[in-house]
């Protein structure tokens, strides 16, 4: 039994995501794009604009890791193969006949075998973040989970900047500014932009992909004992069980409230408790100072006048 769950979990961590798997990462990322105000729009008017915001979705996770790795931020652009893919997603999406890409994607079926093969792919992008991470800074784990959290959802961030470029950056929206609490959301930025068009799905994607890279890098700086490609089917099984479900209830969100509150009074509610304290202690004193007769003005200026008198 266990020979063969081993192989079972062993032949999924060495599924290739070319190209079915990559299809779906730039199809639900290239719509999530479309679906954006004037997006359309634009691509008629400046092509090159438009296709060159489909690279940085479909691609942002790999530039940012790149950039953070002071390696070519266009070192992307050498796999020729994933280059003409995502270009050809994004040229049937935004000039296909009648829009019959957008209209077949649509339907809720679709949607949902994209979004659950695009989460594969997430699990993917961090695991090689990770080794790729190791191989410049061995057992430098605070950079593994950079790297890892950077190649899983690093195109959120490269996108707000290509938002900031063109003038259309918010601070607002930013999930920078918003990272609160944990990082126990499930979400897509892609497809909620599109469905939900909520902020805070904005920062689901970054701050589950921080909790996946956490943990495979504890797994592979053997703190964690567990096989990578177990840990990858668990994960995975999780991301896209999380995100279905996500889809079917049309939630926003998926969250791990109840561990996500505990844990946060544990770690944070310290200063409550010091404020409680210090709010009783006020009240004592108040209430001790309250009790003692405080002698009037006038009783004490008659007191003097008597005693100079005498």
């Amino acid at each position: 039994m266990d020979s063969s769950w081993d192989d079972l979990t062993l032949t999924f961590s060495h599924t290739s995501m070319f190209p079915f798997f990559d299809i779906a990462h730039y199809l639900v990322s290239v719509m999530a794009m479309k679906h954006q105000p004037g997006a359309a729009a634009i691509a008629r008017k400046n092509p090159v604009s438009s296709w060159l915001t489909a690279m940085l979705h479909c691609f942002g996770g790999g530039i940012l890791s790149c950039i953070l790795l002071a390696e070519p931020p266009l070192k992307f652009l050498t796999n020729h193969t994933n280059v003409l893919l995502a270009s050809s997603i994004w040229y049937i999406i935004f000039f296909c006949p009648c829009d019959l890409v957008s209209q077949a994607y649509s339907f809720l079926p679709v949607q949902l075998l994209a979004a659950g093969m695009k989460e594969v792919t997430r699990t993917w992008k961090i695991v090689g973040g990770v080794t790729h991470a190791n191989s410049y800074y061995k057992n430098g784990w605070i950079v593994m989970i950079a790297i890892g959290w950077a190649r899983g959802a690093g195109g959120t961030i490269v996108t707000k900047f290509e938002q900031l470029v063109k003038g259309d950056w918010k601070p607002g929206g930013d999930e920078w500014l918003k990272m609160s609490h944990l990082f126990l959301y499930l979400g897509d930025y892609e497809y909620c932009s599109n469905e939900f068009g909520s902020t805070d799905v904005f920062r689901s994607a970054s701050k589950l992909t921080m909790l996946g890279s956490v943990i495979f890098t504890f797994q592979h700086t053997e703190h964690l004992a567990i096989s990578k490609h177990s840990l990858m089917f668990f994960y995975t099984i999780f991301l896209v069980t999380a995100k279905i479900t996500m889809m079917m209830t049309e939630t926003s969100s998926v969250t791990l409230g109840p561990f996500e509150d505990t844990l946060s009074r544990m770690l944070f509610g310290w200063q409550k408790q010091f404020s409680w304290c210090e709010t009783k202690l006020s009240s004592n004193g108040t209430g001790s100072s309250a009790s003692k007769p405080v002698p009037d003005a006038s009783q004490n200026v008659k007191k003097k006048h008597n005693k100079k008198t005498e």
